[in-house]
């Protein structure tokens, strides 16, 4: 197939499956190789951005999925009604960036790095589709490990795991001054941060 059939089949393809779909199982029904379709798919995302189109094709790991661009959220919960979902509270952003950069985790490793409950914020994030359940741990109890899902990367934009900026170091002067920039940084960006789903 030439690139130019490979685009209009990835971008078909992912209009009529409404989530996302994975790169190899693309290929396969294509009759071609992942890369080719990796470079269709970036550059289709290349094209809806640099045209300032109202979609946007989003990579997630080794998936892809086209979504609504991020500026017209409001827009399109204003035209289908919907009701815009609330931001997290500095309690849920404080678990969900601990399963973020310590996963797989359980509850009670939450817990103790924060010295607080945190069963209903857990169940919080996983009923948002945030967290999810990855395994149990091989020790007494068999407690769940959480680690986070394709909604927790749609959501913070980004397409794997691998983006997440480096945790500083704290045992150091300079490593805790980072982390408390890096907080007041995200505690400026938390208005930003909402949990509207892309469309």
């Amino acid at each position: 197939m030439e690139m130019n059939e490979i685009r209009s089949a990835v971008e078909a393809i992912l209009f009529a499956a409404g989530d996302s779909v994975e790169i190899n199982r693309i290929a396969k029904v294509l009759g071609t190789e992942p890369w080719e379709v990796r470079q269709a798919g970036e550059e289709l995302a290349r094209e809806y951005e640099g045209n300032a189109r109202g979609i946007r094709l989003l990579r997630i790991e080794e998936r892809f999925q086209l979504v609504s661009a991020p500026e017209y959220n409001e827009i399109i919960n204003r035209a289908l009604e919907k009701r815009a979902q609330p931001r997290l509270s500095p309690t849920a952003l404080e678990v969900l960036s601990i399963v973020a950069f310590y996963q797989p985790v359980t509850r009670s490793y939450i817990e103790q790095l924060r010295g607080a409950d945190s069963s209903y914020t857990v169940a919080l994030l996983s009923e948002r589709g945030l967290i999810a359940p990855c395994g149990r741990l091989e020790a007494p109890g068999r407690p769940v490990l959480f680690g986070t899902t394709e909604q927790f990367l749609r959501v913070m934009g980004i397409s794997s795991l691998a983006e997440l900026p480096p945790l500083p170091n704290i045992a150091t002067g300079e490593g805790m001054e980072e982390l408390q920039a890096a907080i007041e940084a995200a505690s400026a960006k938390e208005e930003q941060l909402t949990l509207t789903e892309m469309n």
